[in-house]
């Protein structure tokens, strides 16, 4: 835990020393900002708890799409650099690099996250919420991120470079998300597996109107755990070669 915990700290520091991290929250801050004004709290009057909900709807996409852009350096990146045997031949486990390098890009994402908390505070100053609706909307973010950004990880995982890992990664985000369509075009049961399977729909909607239900945590978490334990039988594939 601790050659993880190692591996996590150095990632985290490479991201906040580089202007591609900064790149990414700038851009990630401005695009809630002007989506917020625009549209949560333009337009006709709404009630406090509809704007939160449509800040949760937009900030889940930039999530999605920031964590393509977080996660496609984690492992292209040692392989297009040639730094990857070098970690092959330190005493580090493949499932301790993956979880180092996954670690530290959730903590990225983490504070990228709460750098907007600025905005239902504002609509708290000027209306009626509920605090626990900010909860839960963050947890869903939180752990639709989580769920991205283990599926970015194994798509870097795949990839020769960074280019082609944001390629992968965003092929899978986009065939999980329009599971949702799926499930409306097919008869059932396939339009109940496809709509469990569905990265945002009906897992992320209660979160945005603020209720937590066991079902949709259960579903990020077990995404993410399958999305890693991929990514880690790829490198040791890779090592074997």
């Amino acid at each position: 835990m601790m050659r993880t915990l190692l591996i996590a700290r150095r990632e985290l520091a490479a991201y906040l020393r580089t202007f591609q991290g900064y790149i990414i929250i700038a851009m990630v801050l401005a695009v809630d900002g002007l989506l917020f004004n625009a549209y949560a709290l333009g337009g006709v009057s709404k009630r406090s708890s509809e704007v939160l909900s449509l800040f949760f709807f937009f900030s889940s996409g930039t999530t999605l799409v920031a964590s393509v852009f977080i996660s496609m350096r984690l492992l292209a990146e040692e392989r297009q650099a040639g730094t990857l045997p070098l970690l092959y031949s330190s005493p580090v486990k493949d499932h301790e690099i993956v979880l180092g390098k996954f670690l530290s890009a959730l903590a990225f994402l983490s504070l990228m996250t709460l750098a907007t908390v600025f905005m239902p505070l504002l609509v708290m100053v000027h209306g009626k919420l509920s605090v626990g609706h900010i909860a839960a909307g963050y947890l869903g973010l939180l752990l639709l991120g989580s769920a991205s950004l283990a599926i970015g990880t194994f798509g870097s995982a795949l990839a020769r470079n960074q280019v082609l890992a944001a390629v992968l990664s965003g092929c899978m985000l986009v065939a999980l998300l329009t599971c949702w369509l799926l499930a409306r075009i097919t008869e059932q049961p396939l339009s109940d597996v496809f709509g469990a399977l569905a990265l945002w729909n009906q897992h992320f909607q209660p979160f945005q109107a603020g209720v937590v239900h066991v079902r949709d945590v259960v579903y990020y978490l077990l995404v993410t755990y399958v999305a890693l334990f991929a990514a880690t039988r790829v490198l040791e594939a890779r090592r074997w070669r």
